[in-house]
């Protein structure tokens, strides 16, 4: 006889990347769900006010600081649970437009070893935690980048393959246990730090990546996927979602309304 799956309130979250943009809004979501959320950022100050946030509106919430790339501590921050039955791997970002000529190899490799490093690190040390829930869930955020390249992406493009590999990979190698993967590919989304971070800080530059797109994505639109899709039944997999903003038909065509 199947084991039935525990509620929500009693199921551990863990997301990566918390400490902004779509981390924050997929914490806000899964603690609104029920979820007892594990908050996880490099920035201590910003996970720690989410979950006071959270805490304060009635939800599960704790803040944990961490470096995902840092295999030796993400297995120390392994070692807190018993069971783990959510892991949304959120932690990455883009650094640079520049292209494949005079990429800067540093930025390339920070990319790599944040959304793919950082997901295998995650994923490696909570794997037997979530098998042993009985119904763990892997979720990769990746992006359209990881499924189609443009001109002055390739460093981003490539990390975000490689998360979309790792994902795919992933849900051959563990069919039949009881854990789901699940991949969201999201379009343009406007964040507060995303744009910013990767044209370091030119606030000019990341404005015109958005100029003339009435309605690009918002963090809580990406949020809303991830929980819908992590809420399905438990013998639904929602093996890859892409979701774009209507004015965005592909990663190089995009509707900019005349100014």
């Amino acid at each position: 006889m199947a084991t039935a799956v525990p509620p929500a309130a009693s199921r551990i979250a863990v997301v990566t990347g918390a400490s902004s943009g779509i981390g924050a809004a997929t914490a806000r979501r899964l603690a609104e769900a029920g979820y007892r959320v594990v908050l996880t950022a490099r920035r201590k100050d910003r996970i720690e006010a989410l979950a006071e946030e959270l805490t304060a509106a009635g939800h599960s919430a704790t803040a944990y600081p961490l470096d995902v790339t840092d295999r030796a501590a993400v297995d120390e921050f392994a070692t807190a649970f018993r069971t783990v039955g959510v892991l949304v791997n959120n932690a990455g970002g883009a650094l640079g437009a520049d292209p494949v000529a005079t990429g800067d190899p540093q930025d390339w490799r920070t990319m790599y070893e944040t959304n793919v490093i950082g997901t295998l690190n995650l994923t490696q040390a909570l794997l037997p935690k979530l098998d042993a829930s009985g119904d763990g869930t892997v979720v990769v955020v990746s992006s359209t980048a990881g499924h189609a390249t443009y001109e002055g992406g390739a460093g981003y493009v490539a990390a975000k393959h490689g998360a979309h590999v790792l994902a795919e990979t992933l849900r051959l190698e563990i069919v039949g246990r009881p854990v789901r993967v699940i991949e969201i590919a999201p379009g343009m989304v406007k964040t507060e730090e995303f744009a910013l971070t990767r044209f370091g800080g030119d606030a000019e530059k990341a404005a015109k990546v958005y100029e003339g797109v009435a309605e690009p994505l918002t963090a809580d639109d990406v949020a809303d996927t991830i929980a819908w899709a992590v809420t399905r039944p438990p013998h639904v997999n929602i093996d890859l979602l892409v979701v774009r903003p209507r004015a965005q038909a592909s990663n190089t065509k995009v509707h900019r309304e005349a100014r």
